[in-house]
């Protein structure tokens, strides 16, 4: 697996700029935080060398300097919204949030309640956070937001929210997903604040796209294919190249507000302090590019991940055909096909060859092993027992897994549990293997190998359960499946 991105100067450089932009409004800053903070895994997979936690690292180094204010919308409180990727509602997120940010030594000053009228679990969930310790302000709905200025930017507008205590020169504005009021935030900060006579400013940190690779860099495309379901498209700032003759991407959606944000600064502060969306940004992740084809390959298997993602969601009816189309047009840009991913064709063929689902997993030096269904053993914990082996040394016909550690898992599932599938879950293969590792030195050095299925690429002829998805997650190896049920 070749790097191609230098984490070390990311890190520096970014927090370096931060700074810059701080001083450059008196000392008080605004940031809204959009994407990932703890678990970027798209910015991983598509900048190899990048880590999953670099903006908390970021954080980090400026911590003494900063404060954080979660956002969290009063409606997706009520409506009991849920993150997709760890299935807890957007609340309960928040407080996981709050206690990650506190564990790493970062402040976190209050919590803001966003287009709030009064929703009862939100109410609710303010007096759980006051219970705790927190300041909890909240924000109100605006007649016209974002495009009737003159209501907006008045005491019937922003003056009608709460004004959020800060005491720190950066003060990062994040929230569990999108839709939250970030940027609303940040703005009704800014007014504010020039009512009090301080000076503040506003910036936007977005990992992507990157403003300063080119419009049709894997990288970029592959951002779209992470939004596609949003209507996302990446795009030249028309404002940057009208005003500083520089081509520079942005993406829709901030292109297109800009004009009103640009009226809004001006209505607040007298003038506005940016040219461009591009000028708003502060991000520093393509300068850190040390191997350019390195991050296109990338970045082109994880538009192809997408692309299986979107078709796996058409099945079980969480995506859309119009999605999926919108990924195949950025795999025909890039002349890619299903058969680009390295563990499609070696898991198709063994699934023809023994007529039953089959799973493939490519490991991060390229050999890839497979795994079939047996009447033990499902194809993926079959496919993981192999790879285990494979990385252990252990020959493939030398057994480590003893019936008597089996034996018992499958009376379970199937005389107590209900189920008529006796076969092993990956997460079943596991503990079979931890039990027998307490006595066989085979089993407890193929355990072991555990850490080295990071990054390893897995690719199933049918979806997989949720059981074994999950293995896979935690083990944090990437997962496509093809678009078939058992």
């Amino acid at each position: 697996m070749q790097i191609g991105f230098d984490n070390d100067k990311y890190l520096k450089m970014q927090s370096e700029h931060i700074m810059e932009r701080i001083e450059k409004f008196g000392n008080k800053l605004y940031l809204e935080f959009g994407g990932k903070l703890f678990d970027d895994f798209h910015a991983a997979r598509v900048l190899p060398g990048f880590a999953a936690d670099s903006k908390l690292q970021m954080l980090m180094q400026l911590a003494d300097k900063a404060e954080i204010v979660m956002v969290v919308s009063a409606d997706d409180i009520e409506r009991n919204k849920i993150r997709g990727d760890l299935g807890i509602t957007y609340d309960n997120d928040v407080i996981r949030l709050i206690d990650e940010f506190q564990s790493k030594g970062l402040y976190v000053g209050s919590v803001v309640l966003t287009k709030f009228t009064g929703q009862c679990l939100a109410e609710a969930f303010q007096k759980r956070l006051e219970h705790l310790g927190f300041k909890v302000y909240r924000h109100y709905m605006i007649p016209g937001y974002p495009t009737n200025i003159s209501q907006i930017v008045s005491e019937d507008g922003f003056g009608k929210n709460d004004y959020i205590e800060t005491t720190r020169p950066l003060v990062v504005v994040t929230a569990p997903g999108p839709g939250s009021g970030k940027m609303s935030t940040c703005l009704s900060q800014l007014y504010h604040e020039h009512k009090r006579g301080i000076c503040a400013g506003y910036a936007k940190y977005e990992t992507f796209p990157v403003w300063n690779l080119p419009l049709d860099h894997p990288v970029n495309l592959a951002y779209e294919s992470a939004t596609a379901d949003l209507n996302d498209i990446n795009m030249i700032d028309p404002f940057h190249l009208k005003a500083y003759g520089e081509t520079t991407v942005n993406y829709n959606r901030d292109v297109e507000i800009f004009p009103v944000l640009n009226t809004i600064f001006m209505k607040i502060l007298g003038k506005s302090p940016y040219a461009s969306p591009t000028d708003m940004g502060v991000n520093m992740a393509g300068n850190c590019i040390i191997d350019d084809e390195a991050c296109r390959e990338a970045s082109r298997q994880e538009i192809i991940r997408r692309y299986y993602q979107a078709l796996a969601g058409v099945t079980d009816g969480t995506r859309s055909e119009e999605e999926v189309g919108k990924i195949e047009l950025l795999m025909n840009r890039e002349n890619l096909t299903k058969e680009c991913r390295h563990t499609v064709k070696p898991a198709l063929e063994r699934a023809e060859a023994t007529g039953a689902p089959a799973v493939a997993i490519e490991l991060p030096d390229g050999r890839i092993i497979t795994g079939k269904t047996g009447d033990l053993l499902g194809s993926s914990s079959a496919a993981l027992l192999n790879t285990l082996k494979v990385l252990a040394d252990i020959p493939h016909e030398k057994a480590i897994l003893s019936p008597e550690a089996i034996a018992p898992i499958q009376r379970l599932k199937t005389q107590y549990l209900g189920s008529k599938n006796p076969r092993l879950h990956t997460d079943e293969v596991l503990i079979a293997l931890s039990a027998t590792a307490a006595y066989n030195e085979d089993a407890a050095l193929a355990l072991s190998q555990l850490q080295k299925m990071k990054g390893c690429q897995v690719h199933s002829t049918v979806l997989l359960s949720s059981v074994d998805r999950n293995t896979f997650h935690r083990l944090e190896c990437d997962v496509t499946c093809e678009p078939q049920t058992m």
